[in-house]
Order: C-alpha cells, then structure tokens, then sequence
C-alpha cells in the first residue's frame, strides 16, 4: 500500500511536521522567516542563503522531512525517488525581484538569474541529496490532489520506488508550503486524494 510517511507545512508564521509544530517566527527578529527556520533548526547548508525564496522553502521543507523520516536515504538507490512540486505562481517571485534590480538601475546578480526557472527547487533538492530520479514542476491555479495521485502511479510503475512530492507558493504577500513523503509500506495514512488534501490544511492544536 502507498502511504505518506512524512509531512511538513511551512506557512507564514509556523511550521510544522507530522502535524507537529516545530518552530514558530519571531515577529522581532532581523532575520526573514526562512533563515529564522535555518537557524533555529541548526541547519548546515551554506549554499542556503544563496538561493531564491522558492528554493530556500523546498530546502527547508525537504531537509525537516527527512529528519522525521531518516531511512529515507539509506532505504533507496539515487535513481529511485522522484520529485513533484507544484505552485501556482512559478518563480514569478523571483522575476519581480529581478526586474526590480534593472529598474534601480542596477545589474541584476547571477544569483538572481539562475533563479528564474520554478524547476531549480528541484536541481538543489536532487544535487543535495544525490536523487536522480524522475522529476517534474507543474504550475497549477490551485493545489490539486489527483495531479499527484495520477502522476505518482505513472513514476511508481516505471522504477520509481518513493515520491517526495508537494505545493510550494512562495510570494510576497504569503507562504503555502505541504511537502510530503510516499512511500509503499503495509501500514500507515494512506495516500489519496482525501488524506492529502486533509494534511495540506493542517493546523496547529492552540
């Protein structure tokens, strides 16, 4: 049976994983929410803060995964897990920065540029973690449940042995981050359209 076996949601003021929470922002803080996740999560990626908001949420998002579900490396060959993300707003974040650099009258930086593709989440996820499997990036109006279901079964029936998949919608004005792991276990919550959409919304317990 497939089941999802991890899962954060990293949202504008918290995040969390498995439902839990792990950390919340500090409305105080210098840092932006992303580097306050980093640190206070002792991450060590220096690559990080090079990287566009899109990739920083993918990065943060995948690495907590990982660290509620810790086999996931050790249990599959590089060319076995596959990547799907989806948004509804590309790198459309990053482009605006980017113009703005041209409108200041400034050069925009290289950093900036390479950043103007949504897929490139999935190159800093894959190189980190030496996945190289099938991968995808969709751009969709809304976070769809059945594209992941209907495109799951077509990687998990051509070698594809787990799937981290998720909604990453990163823009000025809001962060919707769901990430998740599938994987085929005897047990667990099962992956379909109901329990994704039911983890997708889920909410911290006050």
């Amino acid at each position: 049976m497939k089941v999802i076996t991890a899962y954060c949601n990293l949202r504008a003021g918290e995040v969390l994983v498995n439902g839990e929470v792990i950390a919340r922002r500090d409305a105080g803080s210098e840092d932006s929410w992303f580097k306050q996740i980093y640190k206070q999560q002792e991450l060590a990626y220096p690559k990080f803060y090079k990287m566009d908001v899109l990739s920083q949420a993918g990065y943060l998002a995948s690495e907590l995964i990982k660290r509620a579900n810790p086999s996931i490396s050790e249990a599959y060959a590089d060319d076995e897990i596959a990547l799907v993300f989806a948004n509804a707003s590309s790198s459309a974040e990053t482009d605006r920065r980017f113009i703005q650099s041209y409108e200041s009258g400034g050069s925009p930086s290289p950093s900036l540029f390479v950043y103007t593709l949504p897929n490139i989440v999935l190159g800093e996820i894959a190189i980190l973690n030496k996945w190289y499997g099938e991968n995808m990036f969709a751009v969709l109006p809304k976070f769809v449940p059945g594209f992941y279901l209907d495109y799951s079964r077509i990687l998990l029936a051509s070698g594809s042995r787990a799937l981290l998949g998720g909604w990453l919608e990163v823009t000025a004005g809001s962060t919707d981050v769901f990430l998740f792991m599938v994987e085929e276990r005897e047990s667990g919550t099962e992956f379909n359209e109901e329990n994704l959409l039911h983890l997708s919304q889920t909410v911290a317990a006050y």
